[in-house]
């Protein structure tokens, strides 16, 4: 018999099936401090996307190499999530959940992130680099999977595009950083979202972790339904998602795949490329994100609701067209201005597929008890495209020059089009349910 708050699964899910509505109301306090998690955790991720390249690059000329280099972090996410994930998933009924892995990860994280500026040569230079990015990652997929603890699944959705919203001020605080302390303290840079990360993670967890109880979850591991039994090791989760007939969600993971890569090179190289191409200070350049982020927070919320509308996929599809739009304008005319409009339509873009693909993939899970697992597998897609889109993208330019990568990169984003084109042929969006005019998923 389904719970009251989840219901049943018969089948095979898929990504664009109505979530019935539980009579439960978002809670929104569960929401902001969730929010307050992921950002803590973005806010350093961001910077390090900014800075950490230029770093590098006082070492190493080539930009494939540097690509390669800003690609390991996303190696080792591929490598440590799926399990940390199955870990959080074992303790998420628990007394604690899964904050014990939070709150550990982001005090040793801290650490040798805010030591990267002080290192001499490229050695120490790599093993802060990769000691920061092997911490952070064990806990960055956790602490995303606490939307799925704490907020109704009909409401996920709706609860992502909060999330991400608080995520583009991450962008903003990064490129704020850039522009007002890189140029004057590097060491003091670096500081800043290292006393940030387990600052905010222990604000968060003191008003909601700190309150964590089997009752506070709108979803618990349960053992009730025959058709669902509790898969044993992240492998068999694997095997479960190999073997389904339908394949939505390989195709699903392929799409996150093309795009979540396509995304983090142009993030990556985008630094430089201001530096390269612009003729602006590392400085300047860093802060070539923020009107893109502000952009982003604008519209994350209003794409959330329109999404509940035309689905996951086909919202996703949309966004990536805008996407492609804003880089052949980039390309087309390189300046500051069109540039800035460039990263304005390109985060819009993206902000489709940040509030929808995680949401996608979790409905498609085959029981509530393995969505960390599930995030581990959106990591697995995401990461390891994300380790290859830098050095893809920055072999590129070595080959055709800095001039041309808005240009290299809309033929990677192309691919991503066409899968996701695909995936909304094969499942069209869901109309609304009878009596519920707010479509997916009402409330």
């Amino acid at each position: 018999m389904p719970r009251d708050d989840q219901p049943a699964r018969t089948g095979t899910p898929t990504a664009l099936q109505p979530v019935a509505p539980s009579g439960r109301r978002m809670n929104r306090s569960a929401v902001l401090w969730v929010t307050l998690a992921v950002f803590a955790q973005e806010s350093v991720w961001n910077f390090y996307d900014a800075q950490v390249p230029v770093q590098l690059r006082q070492y190493i000329t080539s930009a494939g190499v540097v690509g390669l280099v800003m690609g390991m972090d996303n190696v080792l996410g591929v490598l440590v999530q799926p399990g940390m994930g199955y870990l959080s998933d074992r303790l998420a009924g628990g007394r604690l959940g899964r904050w014990p892995i939070i709150t550990a990860g982001a005090c040793l994280a801290a650490v040798p992130f805010a030591l990267i500026p002080w290192t001499v040569g490229l050695p120490a230079l790599l093993a802060c680099v990769l000691g920061f990015a092997l911490i952070a990652n064990m806990f960055k997929g956790v602490t995303e999977t606490l939307v799925s603890d704490y907020v109704a699944p009909e409401h996920r959705s709706r609860a992502q595009g909060f999330v991400k919203a608080g995520v583009s001020l991450t962008i903003v605080v990064s490129s704020l950083i850039s522009l007002l302390v890189v140029d004057r303290s590097l060491t003091l840079a670096f500081a800043i979202p290292a006393l940030l990360l387990p600052a905010m993670i222990g604000v968060s967890w003191l008003f909601l972790g700190r309150r964590h109880t089997r009752a506070a979850l709108v979803r618990q591991p349960a053992a009730d339904g025959p058709a669902t039994p509790r898969l044993s090791s992240p492998w068999a989760v694997v095997k479960d998602l190999v073997r389904d007939p339908s394949r939505a969600r390989l195709l699903l993971m392929l799409g996150i795949f093309c795009f979540a890569g396509t995304w983090s090179a142009l993030r990556s190289l985008l630094t430089p490329y201001g530096t390269e191409v612009l003729g602006l200070s590392r400085g300047q350049a860093g802060g070539l994100a923020l009107p893109g982020a502000v952009a982003f927070l604008l519209a994350v919320v209003p794409i959330a609701y329109a999404s509940r509308r035309l689905g996951e996929v086909r919202a996703i599809q949309y966004g990536i067209a805008l996407f492609l739009l804003g880089l052949l304008a980039g390309f087309a005319v390189p300046n500051g201005v069109v540039t800035t409009a460039s990263m304005v339509m390109t985060s819009v873009g993206y902000a489709a597929f940040a509030v929808n693909a995680l949401v996608a993939l979790w409905n498609l899970a085959p029981d509530d008890r393995v969505l960390g697992t599930y995030t581990g597998l959106y990591t697995v897609a995401s990461a390891s495209a994300a380790a290859l889109g830098p050095a893809l993208l920055g072999v590129t330019v070595d080959i055709t020059g800095w001039r041309f990568m808005f240009l290299n990169a809309a033929v990677f984003g192309a691919v991503a089009l066409t899968v996701f084109t695909s995936l909304a042929r094969r499942r069209p969006p869901v109309p609304a349910a009878p009596g519920n005019s707010t479509g997916r998923n009402g409330s």
